[in-house]
């Protein structure tokens, strides 16, 4: 979520008004991504008649404990990915939903946990796993070969200098194997530029692409969108909140296909031909906070909203490599 790494306050659901103004909340809603449950409280008391909770961290549900009965069954806490919430939907007894909201990427919650390694500002073990299970980014940085971690740094973080940090990871894990955040922050602090007054640390980019690599992130977004498709009715409304250009250039892709509001064909390129589109958009272009919810919320200065009403034509298999995805994703070479 690059500038949230050096966030501290509690989290706040990003973008959430703009949701809310455009849809009417009824029926039964899945939040894909509950995190502190912003999204599912506000939904709930909008009007949804229930609200299936998902997230792969084991610990958002503990902390929702003190709140969560109040809801009665109206509320279904459900531990898994988002990219199975059609799965997830119906073993709850909802294979038809009327919404569908995602917020994609790592919480603040999370970030200010030392001890889950997602932050270069706090010192802990380098983990970054959310569903505190698998390879962690300790493993990701320690195994991988030279080439595959500079491959990871660049796809994943869009860091042009990946060959250079991952050239030095290599040489100084010979000695060391890297174990904490600071070491690896100190590494890429010392090779850097240091950066200039308003310049993000030069270590976002590289933790930001090992959580989205630990955590399959991309992959999981493109494979939810293809389940929000598949169990959303006809009128149901999918909500989708990103906070980087790789996210958001997924979700832009998907639902410009799935509307039929894609490229056309140029008269160097023959005319594709269009199926019924499975969606019509609700927002055409990104819906950005505006400056009340920036200053109240700076996490949201980076997020991005699309959102799009399901129509009744039948889900489609999308190929994964017309979304953008990067090469690692789509080679499932990241390991």
């Amino acid at each position: 979520m690059g500038e949230a790494q050096t966030e501290s306050e509690p989290h706040i659901p990003v973008l959430l008004a703009p949701i809310l103004e455009r849809v009417s909340v009824g029926g039964t809603w899945l939040d894909g991504t509950f995190g502190a449950g912003g999204y599912t409280r506000a939904l709930l008391d909008a009007g949804a008649e229930r609200v299936i909770a998902v997230d792969q961290d084991p610990e958002v549900f503990e902390r929702a404990a003190a709140w969560a009965g109040k809801y009665g069954d109206r509320l279904a806490l459900t531990r898994g990915n988002f990219a199975d919430l059609d799965t997830l939907a119906a073993e709850q007894g909802a294979p038809l939903l009327d919404g569908v909201v995602l917020d994609i990427g790592v919480s603040s919650m999370q970030i200010d946990q030392a001890e889950r390694g997602f932050s270069f500002a706090k010192d802990g073990p380098l983990d970054m796993r959310m569903a505190q299970a698998g390879p962690s980014a300790a493993d990701l940085v320690n195994d991988l070969p030279e080439a595959r971690l500079a491959d990871v740094l660049h796809q994943f973080g869009e860091e042009r200098a990946a060959r250079r940090i991952a050239r030095a990871i290599v040489h100084d894990r010979k000695a060391e194997p890297f174990t904490t955040t600071r070491q690896l922050a100190g590494l890429i602090e010392r090779i850097l530029p240091r950066p200039k007054p308003g310049q993000p640390h030069p270590a976002t980019r590289s933790f930001q692409a090992l959580r989205i690599a630990v955590n399959d992130e991309l992959g999981a977004l493109a494979r939810g969108l293809l389940a929000a498709e598949r169990a959303l009715k006809p009128g149901g409304v999918l909500a989708v909140v990103t906070f980087h250009s790789l996210e958001d250039r997924i979700v832009k892709r998907y639902l410009r296909e799935a509307s039929g509001s894609a490229a056309k064909g140029s008269r160097y390129a023959p005319e594709v031909a269009a199926d019924t589109p499975r969606f019509t958009l609700i927002t055409r272009k990104a819906v950005e906070a505006d400056e009340a919810e920036v200053a109240a919320n700076p996490r949201a200065r980076s997020a991005r909203l699309r959102m799009a009403t399901r129509t009744d034509a039948p889900a489609l298999q999308m190929d994964p490599a017309a979304l953008g995805l990067p090469k690692l994703v789509l080679t499932s070479g990241i390991k």
